[in-house]
This record gives structure tokens, sequence and C-alpha cells, in this order.
């Protein structure tokens, strides 16, 4: 239903790509919305009902409504974008230009002169509708690399306010992110936040560096300090999941039974392994299946007693490199499955679709080794999810060194997910794993994960953001911007 308040009168703003909720259009042509799934809406949305705060995003389709909505509690404020600019600034700068030059260049980023542009038209828009939610010296919270001007451009306009932002994907290091040729701006535009939050302290590391060697900003460990008298701090603020709610989903008798289900239906496999990932060129899904088939044609596994299973959640299957990867797992997995598998035994059961959080639950459970190999990865809360769901102590996690969650899930078999060889290794190592070094292993990264839940990360992150003092601060000139 639409919202009756007034404009400016939030203590609290997120401001995020996308809304907290999908739209649901039914039969009659009646528009509803829908909570969305996903760890940074179980974190913030009770942040915001104690704050009365107002999310500001966008709805994921073309020229969606801008009028203000009330779902479970939240204050929702929808930025429209045009196809134009969902081409431009979302498929093209965001997903064609940041995403693959903050992920270790695994595909060619694309440096277009109108991407750029629709990509600062649009962060304009965003900077503008939290501008006019937030109240008098409000804390605005900014996510993620699709709005990294949006600091820069709020400080200009509201200057009273505490503005923290945090980067979910990686931070490349120097050599990779020069290549931006709008790199300053970037830069610049993250140094309009008073805390810029990063997964790995590698990143926030990477970040003071650039700003040091680039705009030529004074540094000292983790701080900035700015010409205009302002202090900026780059901190490591590790995301995670809701492990009282998964671990609750995962022991609940529908849950158990569906997983002694799907053991079933593969044929009772003696070792499950289990993949889970966007459907994302990042993800290193074709070398972990090339890895497992190798495995089967030399005989260290066989179909008779192994069997994987990969979910592959269709992603930006409007952009070629997607289509591409789509097509190249399609025929590796077919070329296994024909070489290797049997008659209702295939080698990998291979499922490019989205399900709902009790069935991955189960496939958590059933699953006796977890292999996430990222080629690079902000954090991975796959890795965490598996872990919250092994009640019993077992199961083993093979994971990737390049994934966030390797610097806190440190009992994982790790591997370079660039070594083929070394990917082999650990997987045979973790299939032929005692069971009480498995249990060691298990009960150490859960002690872990139990440690510091999603509401931790959020509330450690705002109440750093709550110490800055933003009073009397200069505003940044539009040119640095729209240079």
């Amino acid at each position: 239903m639409t919202s009756t308040r007034t404009q400016g009168d939030h203590d609290l703003v997120v401001v995020a790509n996308r809304l907290p909720v999908d739209r649901v259009v039914g039969e009659d042509g009646e528009t509803t919305w829908r909570r969305s799934p996903g760890g940074l809406v179980t974190a913030l949305e009770p942040i915001i009902q104690q704050y009365d705060g107002a999310w500001v995003g966008w709805d994921g389709g073309s020229d969606g409504p801008e009028e203000p909505l009330e779902q479970g509690g939240m204050h929702l404020f929808p930025v429209a974008l045009s196809p134009q600019e969902i081409e431009e600034f979302y498929e093209g700068f965001s997903n064609g230009t940041l995403w693959p030059l903050y992920h270790d260049v695994v595909a060619k980023p694309g440096f277009h002169r109108e991407w750029w542009d629709s990509y600062v038209t649009v962060n304009r828009r965003f900077a503008e509708r939290a501008a006019a939610e937030a109240a008098d010296k409000a804390l605005v919270w900014v996510q993620d690399y699709q709005l990294q001007l949006v600091p820069a451009m709020l400080r200009e306009l509201r200057p009273d306010l505490r503005i923290g932002f945090f980067l979910h994907i990686p931070f490349p290091p120097s050599e990779l992110f020069v290549q931006l040729p709008w790199r300053s701006q970037i830069l610049e535009g993250l140094l309009g936040a008073d805390l810029v939050g990063f997964q790995r302290r590698g990143g926030a590391q990477n970040f003071v560096r650039l700003v040091r060697q680039r705009l030529g900003h004074k540094t000292h460990k983790d701080l900035i300090y700015l010409e205009d008298g302002r202090t900026v701090a780059a901190e490591c603020f590790p995301i995670s999941i809701d492990v009282a709610e998964l671990e609750k989903l995962s022991v609940s008798d529908p849950v158990a039974e569906r997983a002694q289900q799907i053991r079933s239906q593969l044929g009772e496999p003696r070792k499950l392994l289990l993949g889970v990932d966007r459907l994302d060129y990042t993800k290193g899904i074709y070398d972990r299946l090339r890895a497992f088939g190798e495995l089967l044609e030399e005989g260290a596994l066989s179909v008779e007693d192994a069997v994987f299973v990969q979910v592959a959640t269709p992603s930006r299957e409007r952009v070629d490199e997607y289509r591409r990867l789509r097509d190249e797992i399609d025929r590796l997995v077919g070329r296994i499955n024909g070489d290797l598998g049997r008659i209702g035994r295939p080698a990998i059961s291979y499922l490019h679709s989205s399900y709902p959080r009790d069935e991955m639950a189960a496939l958590y459970r059933a699953a006796d080794i977890m292999v996430v190999t990222p080629l690079r990865d902000g954090m991975n809360l796959v890795a965490k999810e598996y872990v919250a769901c092994r009640h019993r102590d077992d199961g083993a996690l093979v994971l990737s060194e390049f994934a966030g969650a390797a610097d806190e899930l440190k009992q994982a078999f790790m591997v370079n997910p660039y070594d083929i060889n070394g990917m082999k290794a650990a997987i045979l190592e973790a299939v032929d794993a005692p069971p009480k070094d498995l249990t060691k292993r298990m009960k150490a990264m859960r002690k872990t994960v139990r440690s510091h839940d999603v509401s931790d990360w959020a509330e450690e992150f705002i109440g750093m953001l709550k110490q800055a003092r933003p009073d009397h601060r200069k505003r940044l000139r539009p040119s640095k911007l729209l240079a």
C-alpha cells in the first residue's frame, strides 16, 4: 500500500541497487510486493524497523514505480530506471566493467564512455532520492559496486549526514584498478563516505593505498585525511548469515525428510558432492566439474559411489558472457555424463534453476562434501550456509583460498581453484578423511560461524558509523564527479 509519510524524516536510510522486495503480478494483473530472499535483507530489516528507516532502491524492472511503498514495516522509496539505463548502467558499467575488473579480470572488462555517463546519471538519481528522505544528521548506508559515486554526491547535497559505504565484492589491487579510465572519480566518490567497509582486510588496504598514490591524500593505517578536514576510515567487515534461522530450518522434520529423499533419488551414493552458485564466470564452476570428471576418468572415484550435484542459479542471462558460460557448462556436463555415466546414474546432476531456502537446506544436509571454488569472491555465503546446516558436526568443505570465507573457515580443505590437480587432490582428501578429522574441522568452523552472524555484521557497521562527526564539512565540487 502507498505510504503517507512525509519526506526527510528518516534517521536511517539504506541505499542499495535493489529494493528488498520483488514485484509479483497476479493473474488479474494486480501488482503486489513480496519480501526478497537473501542475507542483506535479513540483516538490515530489523535495523531499519528499529530506526523507522527507509530503503532506497530499484525494483528490477524498466520504468517502474516511483511512489513510496510500505512493506513489512519498512518504508521503501523506488528509483526508476529506463530500458536504456538498465542496459548501460546495470548490464553495462556495473556488470560489464566493474564486476570483471573487481574479480581479477577473469573476463575482459568493457570501458565504454556511454556506460560511464549512464552510471553517473543513475548514481545521481539515487543520491537525490536518499537526500530527500534522510532526516537531519541521519545515518545513510550505501551498498555495493553499482553505487560508488553516491557517497560523494550525497555529501554534496547533504553535508550534515553520516554516510557509510559497504562493498560486497572484492576491491582489486592497484595494478588492476588503474585500468579503469574513471579511477579517480570512483575513488573520490567513495571518499564522500565517513566509513568505507570491505569484506577482507586486503580490500581496505588496496583502497587506502590507491587513495594515497592516485589522489595524494595523507593516510595512516586505515585512516585517510582529506583537505576539507574530514577523516575517512577504511575497515574490514566480513559479512555473515542468519545462523540461528538456518540451523532451525536444517533440523526441521520436512528438511530432514527431504535430505533423505534426495540421497535416495541419487541412488544412495557413498559420497554426495555439492556445488551451489550463481551461474557466473567468477565462481569456478567449469573447472570444478572438470576436476570431478577427471577423477572419474582416472578411476579415483566412480559413478557407482560418488555423484556431484551442481546448482547453478540463472544470472544476468541477457549478458553475452553469461550465455557463453552456460553453453560451455552444458557441453561439459553432457560430455562427462555421456562418457562416464550409467543408466539411472549420471555422474553430474546439473540443475540450472533457483530453489527455495528449505530445499537448499535439504541439499546442504544431504551433501557429504561441499565444493566452493570461486576464482575470486568477496565472501561466499554458501560456504557458511553449509557449515551452519551441519548440526551433526560432519561433512567436509572444499574451499577456494580466493574466497573471503577462507579468512574465517580455516579448517576447510583449501584449494587454489586455478590448480586442477590440486583441486582433485583436495577433493580426494575430503572423500577419504577419517570421520574424527571431519568432526574436528566442522566443530571449529561451526563455532566460528556462530560467533559472528549477519546481525553482528550490521550492528558493528552501524555502531562505527554513528561515531562519525560530519558537521561543518565542505561540499565536494561536482566537477570531480562528472569530469
